[in-house]
């Protein structure tokens, strides 16, 4: 089995809440993370399972190891239930493990129901600090069933497609017809790492603006898109205001792309874009990992400045370029030292494939298996200095 590096923050978590929500993708690990730290299992979408969770409810909770309620948000009336038991004994941490794969609405039951009892922590597809060979996880993504497939990759991610689109998606909400839904997913495959023009997307689908962007935002919180907002507060330039559209897994996104292997992927011309998006979510999952609160977004200006990564991590905010190449670093890196003061960065950080990775205080040129270990080491206080 794989280790996954978010269990000492979902351990510490466990030993300070009542209950802890892990949310994120199917099939993206979180049953077999969860089984880790017990064995009392209940897979809340069969109602066999709802029926003998409810009929061993009370002999559950002597329990000494969590409960594991898998895919909590089928069953809307056990949250109550879950807030009436945990108030009855407060002091008692680690109770509950809820997982979830829709975050809207597992949040909302968790909002209204559950407010200062749980913690949440998000578990995405595997990073390259728990499967290091990096050219077989930018290809095949970090699902762990896709990515250990045995045969060609792309049969099990077209396969998890069609499954969502045609059942879990429309179970959740998307009132979408599953050939208009996948006929969706290969036209953002296209607009992968591009910013997102919903007028072009409802004129080729045949739908209204609003329905366009309703869809995304639902999307999003199913874990299959990220929305990267746009740096939005005010300098002396005129700013993009629309999102970035990224695939969350590049597995998914090379199976809708038809991308054969590892040398197909790199003669397409998307492969900047697939690079961008697969380093932007190793660095997110990274940072998820340990726990440290923090804000993305990126940064294009109407006179064609950019930047590819902004983290703003209270007072902190670093820019980060990244670049697939390692030739021309040198020029790179002027450009984003020349726009990095726009924003007031500490940090002025190109990620590309360098093979000696540079740490200065204020400035950092890395590869990504580097600049994720350098991350290892952050914690929210943000005492990260020169490795």
């Amino acid at each position: 089995m794989i280790h996954r590096a978010i269990s000492p923050y979902l351990t510490q978590l466990l030993q300070q809440f009542p209950a802890v929500t892990l949310i994120g993708p199917r099939q993206c690990g979180k049953t077999t993370l969860a089984k880790t730290y017990s064995p009392l299992y209940f897979d809340l979408e069969q109602d066999s399972e709802w029926m003998r969770l409810d009929l061993e409810w009370e002999s559950v909770l002597t329990s000494t190891t969590p409960v594991i309620l898998d895919e909590a948000q089928e069953r809307p009336a056990l949250f109550k239930k879950l807030r009436a038991t945990i108030d009855q004994d407060r002091g008692r941490f680690g109770k509950f493990i809820i997982l979830g794969s829709v975050s809207p609405h597992l949040l909302k039951n968790v909002s209204e129901s559950l407010a200062g009892r749980v913690a949440r922590v998000s578990l995405g597809p595997l990073t390259l600090n728990e499967y290091p060979n990096m050219k077989e996880l930018w290809l095949r993504g970090g699902y762990p069933d896709g990515l250990l497939f045995p045969a060609n990759y792309a049969v099990w991610h077209h396969n998890y497609l069609r499954s969502l689109a045609e059942r879990d998606l429309p179970n959740w909400g998307l009132h979408a017809q599953a050939k208009l839904t996948e006929k969706l997913f290969l036209m953002l495959a296209h607009c992968h790492g591009q910013i997102f023009n919903a007028s072009q997307l409802s004129k080729s689908l045949g739908i209204t603006h609003p329905t366009v962007k309703s869809y995304l935002e639902f999307l999003e919180g199913a874990f299959l898109l990220r929305l990267l907002p746009p740096f939005a507060k005010n300098i002396k330039k005129r700013l993009i205001k629309s999102p970035k559209v990224y695939w969350r897994d590049s597995g998914l996104l090379h199976a809708l792309l038809k991308v054969s292997d590892d040398k197909d992927l790199l003669s397409r011309p998307f492969v900047g874009h697939s690079w961008e998006g697969f380093v932007i979510e190793q660095i997110l999952g990274v940072l998820e990992q340990k726990g440290v609160s923090y804000e993305a977004s990126f940064l294009r200006t109407v006179d064609g400045k950019e930047i590819d990564l902004v983290l703003e991590f209270g007072q902190t905010t670093w820019a980060i370029e990244i670049k697939l190449s390692s030739m021309e670093n040198q020029k790179f890196f002027e450009s984003l030292k020349a726009t990095a003061p726009l924003i007031q960065t500490q940090k002025s950080i190109l990620i590309s494939n360098v093979q000696s990775s540079i740490f200065k205080d204020d400035r950092i040129v890395a590869n990504l298996a580097d600049f994720l270990a350098y991350l290892g080491q952050l914690q929210n206080g943000l005492s990260l200095c020169a490795p």
